[in-house]
């Protein structure tokens, strides 16, 4: 297989020569970044569109089932099995090569060089199928980041929350609906499908372990929600402004743009809990179909006292 204006696949040696070859093969696509997004996510794939933009300023090796992601959007489906086993072959070359002559290590956001055919099984799995098992192969990773674990006071010895007065000051959490706990914000899709993209939506939180959320103090009582994937990297979540996703939250690459929230204890009416403001504005975080189902999306809203704009947010090992 031959790429326009470039060497046969076959013909590339290293890592720098294959994410060539894939800058070559979106530009044949004519398709933006937003758009392998959207036709990756069609057909169950996770593509997001910030990590791939990543991946092609480097020179470093993609994760297979992401690679696999991106030959499918572009088209190419028919030669998945040949972009793969030559992405294997060079990594297999890599590990030949004594240590200071391989190049630079990939960054954090993106998982490289799994080792397992459990990974590359899983390219054709539903989106949370295949973060499952990123999330196995990145958990190295994951339990790094656990180094910084900032607790606080937000569950008794007995398991059960204590009052909402007691704000959370930062570190690993769960974010929870008040009204059912089992439930986690966690990352999802628009069931009304006006927006193709991954935005926050609860899900039984023993079914979403990544990506994991990590609450960051900013001062003057307001917080930064990040969320971190083993293979997206980090993301903040942002409250769309415009478009067919005005009022969802995204998580976002560039945190310098992320919304910033406030949590404010709220008991009246309800469960104790902590409502989520963004900072800019008057409104709130609440969920669509009052909260009461899995797969409901989060939302910017007006405020009121109701159950679905109630959220818990307990510490998390």
């Amino acid at each position: 297989m031959e790429n326009q204006d470039g060497p046969a696949l076959s013909e590339v040696r290293d890592p720098a020569g294959f994410i060539e070859s894939m800058r070559r093969l979106k530009q044949q696509s004519g398709l933006t970044y937003r758009e392998l997004e959207e036709r990756a996510a069609q057909v169950g794939d996770v593509l997001p569109r910030s990590t791939l933009a990543d991946v092609l300023r480097r020179t470093t090796l993609p994760p297979p089932n992401l690679l696999a992601a991106f030959v499918r959007a572009c088209g190419h489906d028919q030669h998945t099995g040949t972009w793969l086993s030559t992405r294997r072959q060079i990594a297999a070359g890599l590990d030949s090569l004594p240590m200071d002559e391989r190049g630079p290590a990939p960054s954090a956001a993106v998982v490289s060089e799994p080792r397992t055919e459990v990974i590359e099984q899983t390219i054709r799995a539903s989106p949370h199928r295949t973060k499952r098992s990123a999330f196995i192969a990145g958990a190295a990773l994951g339990i790094l980041l656990t180094g910084g674990l900032v607790w606080w006071l937000m569950d008794g010895e007995d398991g059960q929350n204590t009052p909402a007065s007691r704000t959370p000051t930062g570190g690993w959490v769960t974010i929870r609906s008040a009204s059912i706990p089992d439930l986690c914000l966690t990352d999802g899709r628009d069931r009304s499908g006006g927006y193709s993209s991954a935005v926050a939506v609860q899900l039984p939180c023993a079914q979403a372990p990544v990506p994991r959320t990590y609450l960051e103090p900013m001062g003057e009582g307001l917080h930064r929600i990040q969320w971190h994937h083993p293979v997206e990297g980090k993301g903040c979540l942002t409250v769309m402004s415009s478009g067919a996703g005005k009022g969802l939250i995204e998580p976002r690459e560039n945190c310098a743009q992320g919304t910033l929230f406030r949590l404010r204890p709220t008991t009246a009416g309800g469960p104790e809990g902590f409502q989520l403001r963004p900072s800019t504005g008057t409104l709130c975080i609440g969920l669509t179909d009052d909260g009461t189902t899995e797969g409901a999306a989060a939302r910017e809203e007006p405020c009121t006292n109701s159950p679905d704009q109630r959220f818990l947010v307990r510490a998390s090992p």
